[in-house]
């Protein structure tokens, strides 16, 4: 039915006078009206949207109740990655951030940073269209978040829509949602209250009732926001610096840091730390640490990224927590790669905010060094959402029948033999995919979104499918069938068949995911792409040599030469006898890699130090001699060849990662380098290269041939002049890309 004007503009200013008080009460921290009178203009609105329900908008303050439940969250890729920050845990690692800022900037004059504390809840980005909120999205793995949008609407200190003018046409604002230590209190004493089991701290809670399916609990839950940054920003220019960009947030409607400030130079961030350290209790919200920004936009382009993190900010955490406890027990942990680690089992204690039973001693050479034991009373450490630590022991206080901490001679899991390398740290069981621990951390990693990404294959799953020993190995997962599946618990007939039709779905795949899939020990994804990048199959990467791998340098070859020289001329092979006292420094890949290329020591003292270096152009960027012996020993097993085999078999397939390998490659041999801002994101160019042939690096050397240079591009490309490495614009480039 026909609505009357004068209900729209009354319902239009209830909004407007509602979103205004949320705007005193959570941005400024200044109501100007009790909350008597707050709830009376929120029923005025509430009984004419009752009376006219097609005047209800997305956005009104109404809409914070809730939505039905959500079967699961749909998936978000942020355009710009949430990054990491890098840590400082000492006044000198602080100070020598700052000396690598200014190095980098090649200034000596004071850096403006501006800081804040550092929230202890979850981060969050809030996407804004035409000022009104369309979505809400977790950090994630930093590139793929869940959109929790229902349940970030309900919560009060959000804006469903921007205030005052000049906002931007697309904005992601980012920041941290947390609870409060009242309200934290508050909830714990309602979960008491209806025998429910109390939360361990303030973040777990907070984390909790933002992922809940039901919006109607999240609605229920004390939850609110400080921002700290912002993302992507279309159609209006924000300030040149991030502490204009926040008072311009604050303008627009959204809650930041009411301790956010600008310090001139390290000695103002000391004081700005300890300031906070001494109000760090009195904070109504936990905090572990304050963040220090460069201030400057434009000094923030200039010094860009790494991979997970922003070389223009760091977190300075506070000093950990710790407490006193004694270690009643040691057990002996099996992870996915057969890696022991003895873990303590401790006399419970209250230590950074959680109840800690369990601390981890890291590996038998920590346990060793520290000469901790069964008895000792220990100092525990828990810093953030790091695993608890035991510090060290007090032997002072060792009791009489204090027991000394024993490497197991079998793996507690399965029997196999455990190893221990001489020199190395870390023990091993040699068990492989035969122990069941590792099975079951095998098939996860393989299972897992960054690998071949199985969407139903939790863990609870994969630990049934190997205890029943359905599973031994990951080949195995395709020979599942549904009927197997759905008598496994919490199983039924959909569940199943949805599980069968994700492997089958699986089995289309890439070169690198693949690679990252099989767990080989130092291949996360970086290296898996570079390796199926370089060597284009899969057949390739089977036949690499250690040689192809690395290369001996010329320096080392004569020392190498000259202490086999010494040694003799026997038909001995190389890599298979103790090495002679002129030879104990040398790494034993280096003996594997002189094996391969000269069974017989004549044939190798016959070719002189020049025969020890290897030829360039094979080697794999970023190999080291460990990391070489890792894969090529991975594929030398048969019992992993075996398993690969199957899983070929199976239907386990990947286009070529050079694209059309058939297809001209015109910049075939030529290296590129890309720095400063382009137009189209770097990773848009470089795969474009890649298809052509080119090889894209990190680094500006001697054997660059073009160096890419977008707007302020900076050390790369005086290091490109200097050199006299050709530079093209991004004009230029794409001239070379036709």
């Amino acid at each position: 039915m026909s609505v009357d004007k004068s209900v729209r503009e009354r319902v239009e200013a209830l909004r407007r006078e509602i979103d205004y008080h949320n705007y005193r009460y959570y941005v400024l921290d200044d109501p100007q009206v009790p909350d008597a009178e707050y709830d009376r203009l929120l029923r005025a609105l509430q009984d004419l949207e009752r009376q006219y329900p097609e005047l209800i908008t997305p956005d009104s303050p109404t809409q914070r109740v809730g939505a039905r439940p959500l079967d699961s969250f749909a998936e978000v890729a942020h355009r710009i990655p949430m990054l990491s920050l890098d840590n400082a845990f000492s006044d000198e690692e602080l100070d020598d951030f700052d000396r690598r800022v200014r190095e980098r900037l090649k200034t000596d004059a004071s850096i403006v940073y501006a800081a804040e504390p550092k929230l202890d809840g979850l981060a969050i980005s809030l996407r804004y269209e035409q000022g009104r909120l369309v979505q809400g999205a977790t950090r994630g793995d930093g590139h793929h978040g869940e959109d929790v949008t229902q349940n970030v609407r309900t919560i009060p200190s959000i804006p469903l829509r921007l205030i005052g003018e000049g906002w931007p046409e697309v904005l992601e604002v980012r920041g941290e949602i947390f609870m409060p230590k009242k309200g934290f209190e508050a909830l714990n004493r309602r979960q008491l209250e209806r025998g429910e089991k109390p939360f361990a701290n303030p973040r777990n809670a907070a984390a909790g009732s933002l992922r809940q399916l039901d919006p109607r609990v999240t609605a229920e839950r004390p939850l609110t926001l400080f921002s700290y940054g912002v993302g992507e920003v279309v159609g209006h220019p924000m300030s040149d610096t991030h502490s204009g960009n926040m008072a311009l947030i604050r303008e627009w409607g959204l809650p930041i840091s009411p301790e956010l400030g600008l310090c001139e130079g390290m000695p103002a961030c000391h004081v700005y730390f300890d300031r906070m350290a001494a109000r760090r209790d009195a904070l109504d919200y936990d905090i572990d640490g304050v963040v220090f920004k460069v201030d400057d936009i434009g000094l923030q382009e200039r010094l860009g990224y790494v991979a997970r993190a922003p070389r223009w900010a760091i977190a300075r955490k506070f000093p950990a927590q710790e407490e006193l406890t004694v270690v009643e027990d040691v057990e002996f942990q099996v992870g996915r790669t057969g890696a022991l680690t003895p873990v303590a089992r401790l006399k419970p204690v209250f230590v950074g905010g959680v109840t800690v039973s369990n601390a981890t001693l890291h590996n038998m050479d920590e346990v060793e060094r520290e000469d901790i034991r069964i008895g000792d009373t220990v100092i525990v450490r828990r810093a953030g959402d790091v695993i608890p630590e035991v510090v060290r022991s007090l032997p002072e206080r060792r009791p009489s029948d204090a027991r000394p901490v024993i490497l197991p001679a079998h793996c507690p899991v399965c029997g196999s033999a455990v190893i221990r390398p001489e020199g190395e740290a870390i023990a091993r069981c040699s068990g492989g995919l035969y122990c069941p621990a590792q099975r079951k951390e095998a098939i996860k990693h393989f299972a897992s979104r960054k690998a071949m990404d199985i969407e139903g294959l939790g863990d609870k799953l994969v630990e049934q499918l190997v205890e029943r020993d359905l599973v031994a190995n990951p080949a195995d997962l395709y020979a599942l069938t549904k009927e197997q599946l759905a008598g496994l618990e919490r199983m039924g007939e959909k569940s199943a068949a949805n599980l069968v039709a994700a492997l089958e779905q699986s089995k289309e795949t890439t070169l690198g995911r693949f690679l990252f899939a099989l767990g080989i020990l130092g291949i996360g994804e970086t290296m898996a792409n570079t390796l199926a990048q370089e060597r284009g199959s899969l057949e390739a990467i089977e036949a690499l040599r250690l040689q192809d791998l690395i290369e001996i340098k010329a320096s080392q070859a004569r020392s190498l030469f000259k202490a086999l020289s010494e040694y003799g001329a026997g038909d001995t092979p190389t890599g298979r006898v103790t090495p002679p006292p002129g030879l104990k420094w040398y790494h034993p890949v280096h003996l594997l890699m002189l094996e391969e290329r000269f069974p017989l020591l004549r044939g190798l003292l016959a070719g002189g130090p020049k025969g020890l270096v290897n030829e360039p152009g094979v080697r794999i960027e970023g190999v080291g001699e460990v990391l070489a012996e890792k894969i090529v020993t991975f594929f030398r097993q048969a019992h992993n060849r075996e398993v690969i085999d199957k899983l070929l078999s199976a239907g386990v397939h990947w286009p070529d990662p050079r694209p059309d390998a058939s297809a001209p490659r015109p910049l075939q041999g030529l290296t590129f380098v890309l720095t400063g801002k382009l137009s189209q994101a770097r990773d848009h160019y470089k795969a474009l290269l890649l298809e052509r042939g080119a090889k894209v690096a990190g680094s500006v050397s001697k054997n660059t041939d073009y160096l890419v240079a977008g707007e302020a591009a900076g050390s790369k490309l005086t290091k490109a002049q200097q050199l006299g490495v050709k530079v093209l614009d991004e004009q230029g480039l794409l001239e070379r890309l036709k």
